[in-house]
């Protein structure tokens, strides 16, 4: 996988943002053996480790962890679904798993910015308030994050 520049041509600032503009990423696919690889180094949870103990969990299934999903959600956004000049630095938000992201699941990043506000203290950058919602195949959200980025102004 090629990265995205992150101050390419494409690349937006935070003059270039308003309310309401919306970003959509490319997909991606998860199997199970990407969620027990990552599972057994960030996340070593029966659920997320074995198909069997998976079964007998609430999830009645193999599931990833939410960190997994948070990872390719960061990922598609970093490849283009929110090409933010100079990376997506974040300074806070809200994160929530509304169901399993589960092997199989094809997933993708609807973004929305919510709130462009320059600073006042200093003039070559703001705060963007950004949505994130990602969905897998079927459109059903997986993940919702509402995220606090910091974007520099163009010089």
């Amino acid at each position: 996988m090629k990265p995205t520049s992150l101050s390419g041509e494409n690349s937006l600032y935070l003059d270039d943002l308003q309310p309401g503009q919306r970003f959509y990423s490319r997909s991606i696919g998860i199997s199970a053996d990407d969620i027990m690889a990552f599972a057994a180094q960030f996340d070593p949870q029966p659920f997320h480790l074995d198909a069997q103990a998976a079964t007998a969990s609430i999830f009645q299934g193999l599931v990833a962890s939410g960190w997994h999903t948070a990872a390719l959600t960061m990922r598609l956004l970093v490849d283009g679904g929110l090409p933010i000049a100079n990376g997506a630095i974040g300074t806070g938000g809200e994160i929530s798993w509304p169901r399993p992201t589960r092997p199989g699941d094809i997933l993708s990043v609807e973004s929305e910015i919510l709130e462009v506000r320059a600073s006042r203290s200093k003039p070559d950058r703001g705060i963007v308030t950004v949505k994130s919602e990602t969905r897998n195949q079927r459109g059903e959200s997986v993940q919702s994050m509402i995220a606090k980025l910091l974007v520099l102004r163009r010089a």
